[in-house]
């Protein structure tokens, strides 16, 4: 059982963070911290004229707002967002938190490719604890 388990929520098309937050509950110990966690990649360049002022602020607020409702519901729940790239983000909050696992999820193989994505295999291959890939539907 783990202390603290750092959870990737991801906002793409299709994503549930419901099942990546049971693995998370089931993996802890009494008492365990667990920390949700969304990276907002940067929007490419050739958008960002066509995108209203203030947008990335607006969606950050939402983001946040979303984690910390799905945070609310856990025993000891916490919430960073931040930006850059995903693995490293990832990467340095399980570092700097003290995290002793980090729930990530990849997509299901298919005919689409038989490896994890490759946000999770970054994770996987460079994290210093102990990873738990949730299969994605």
């Amino acid at each position: 059982m783990y202390a603290h388990l750092l959870v990737t929520v991801a906002y793409d098309k299709g994503h549930d963070a419901g099942p990546a937050l049971e693995i998370a509950q089931a993996l802890a110990a009494a008492g365990a911290r667990i920390t949700l966690i969304h990276v907002m990649e940067a929007a490419p360049v050739f958008t960002l004229d066509y995108l209203p002022e203030g947008w990335r602020e607006e969606m950050r607020a939402a983001i946040e707002a979303d984690l910390a409702t799905l945070a609310a519901g856990l025993e000891q729940g916490d919430v960073i967002v931040t930006e850059g790239d995903a693995s490293a983000e990832i990467l340095e909050a399980a570092r700097a938190g003290g995290v002793d696992c980090i729930v990530i999820a990849s997509h299901r193989p298919g005919t689409k490719g038989l490896h994890l994505g490759s946000t999770a295999s970054k994770v996987v291959g460079r994290a210093q604890c102990a990873v738990h890939v949730a299969r994605r539907a």
